[in-house]
């Protein structure tokens, strides 16, 4: 059985704060707002991953409400994600993009895309990015926004 999902973050854009996206630091004057790191990008992902195998989003999983999860590293909630996902299911594979004006994110995306390979142990990741050619908050630059799909496989034997 195949099971699909989608996932969606955005977290606004502020000074004085690292911008992290797919698991990657990328030089820019800003950095998105958020409890953990606020890696929109694999935020995504890992909703993408719960919605399709049925499971609770990351919300309920890591809520922001929790200390242990002040500042964390979404690469490594993305590890927790994929450990609890696993247990049932196969990752076929992750499709991706980012809504952003600014940085531009060609030259990080290989390196986005080994970081959450190697964290859902999946070999099929896919990360694209796009503008919004100026309109809204992503083309005013307030924030960044990431969408995600999955296509997981039930493992054999599972009930």
């Amino acid at each position: 059985m195949y099971r699909s999902g989608i996932g969606y973050d955005t977290h606004i854009l502020v000074e004085g704060r690292a911008l992290i996206l797919g698991g990657v630091r990328i030089p820019h004057d800003k950095g998105l707002l958020g409890h953990s790191d606020a890696d929109a990008l694999v935020h995504a992902i890992m909703d993408a991953l719960l919605g399709a195998a049925g499971l609770p989003d990351i919300g309920h999983l890591f809520p922001n409400t929790d200390p242990r999860y002040e500042g964390a590293d979404s690469i490594q909630l993305l590890r927790e994600v994929s450990r609890k996902v696993g247990e049932r299911f196969e990752i076929v594979n992750i499709d991706s993009v980012i809504l952003c004006e600014a940085p531009k994110l060609k030259p990080h995306m290989p390196l986005m895309i080994e970081r959450l390979s190697e964290a859902c142990g999946c070999p099929n990741v896919n990360v694209k990015a796009t503008t919004t050619e100026g309109m809204n908050d992503e083309g005013a630059g307030r924030c960044i926004s990431a969408q995600a799909t999955c296509m997981l496989r039930e493992k054999r034997g599972n009930p």
